[in-house]
């Protein structure tokens, strides 16, 4: 393939997205489903603390759970090639794909810039993280990503052909050139670089701070907790966002003809529907992000610790100090939070 000349068009066949879309987001609607109802379940009526880290959270799983519950109208439409449920539902299933995309980027970001605060200024950050400025800054992210999304969809209108109906693609060159590639700049620098910044420089903060013994001591935890939040953290947002984000910003300059390249076209309407079926997997991992950023998430989930706790409860036998230590240590736990103490525990971020 060369360079495209006037009179000649690059033929790409990428036909095989729709197959390849059908099958991921069948998984992805199942397992979502499952995982963020469970999580939604835990922070709601299990979890006795609601922490700032919760609330962004639990804002993460509703984003998650927005997009999954469109899931089954694209599964539908990708194995039969045809969109039958009109065009208002058609904007609102790309609103939700955006809008979950980059609402979990920025739910992230928070969650990471929070453990920052948590762990690197511990004392100094009281003031700045609490449940109500945690409730302004999901407002926040919300009305920034439902405006983006909402934006977008204007263009995710339905073309109707002899033989099919088409949702969210087919747009055409003068659409991507005039608005669709600035709507693209506008996202990939506000929803993706800006947040991809904040979670590099924060952990790396991080990381820096924990290699001071007396860190550890402030915050009343371990290192090896604290470098397991950042790994699965990290390393979600990395596989998952990274290469749609990157493939997105080649494929719209190959779609408003910015590059003109036939190899180039290829490789980016290749590459383009893989990256985006590996970017909606994210709503199968941020549960992940759950477990492993918050204790008290840890311990509400583990059906296992409530049950061998109320077989202890019932049973005739008598209480040894060592079995009894570890609920006296998680009572004081509680309370100490409860109370307002100076005691910062991991729950906290």
């Amino acid at each position: 393939m060369g360079n495209r000349s006037d009179n000649m068009s690059c033929l790409i066949d990428d036909s095989f997205k729709y197959s390849l879309y059908g099958v991921v987001y069948s998984v992805v609607f199942i397992l979502g489903l499952i995982t963020n109802c469970a999580s939604l379940f835990v922070f709601c009526f299990r979890m006795k603390m609601r922490n700032e880290t919760a609330i962004f959270m639990t804002n993460l799983a509703v984003s998650d759970l927005l997009f999954v519950f469109t899931l089954p109208f694209k599964i539908f439409y990708n194995f039969n090639r045809h969109w039958p449920f009109g065009d208002p539902l058609c904007k609102i299933s790309g609103t939700a794909f955006l809008t979950n995309i980059y609402g979990s980027m920025l739910f992230l970001t928070c969650i990471s810039v929070d453990r920052f605060l948590a762990i690197v200024y511990p004392f100094r950050s009281r003031t700045i993280r609490t449940r109500r400025n945690s409730a302004v800054v999901c407002i926040g992210v919300w009305i920034l990503v439902l405006s983006g999304g909402i934006l977008a969809s204007l263009f995710s209108t339905t073309n109707v052909s002899n033989t099919s109906t088409t949702c969210f693609e087919g747009f055409s060159k003068t659409t991507w050139k005039t608005y669709l590639s600035k709507i693209t700049i506008f996202i990939e620098v506000v929803g993706f670089l800006i947040p991809l910044l904040l979670n590099l420089t924060c952990s790396s903060m991080v990381l820096r701070t924990l290699r001071k013994p007396e860190t550890l001591c402030q915050i009343g935890t371990n290192k090896e907790k604290v470098l397991k939040m950042i790994i699965v953290h990290v390393l979600i947002f990395i596989v998952c966002f990274v290469p749609y984000n990157s493939i997105l910003f080649l494929y719209a300059l190959v779609r408003s003809q910015a590059i003109e390249n036939c190899s180039v076209e290829w490789f980016a309407r290749t590459l383009y529907p893989i990256t985006l079926c590996i970017a909606t997997l994210n709503c199968c991992l941020d549960p992940f992000v759950y477990y492993f950023t918050s204790e008290s998430f840890q311990k509400s989930f583990n059906i296992n610790a409530h049950l061998k706790m109320d077989s202890l409860f019932k049973t005739d036998a008598p209480l040894t100090v060592k079995n009894t230590l570890p609920t006296i240590q998680d009572e004081l736990s509680d309370q100490a939070v409860t109370n307002g103490r100076d005691l910062m525990s991991e729950s906290h971020f």
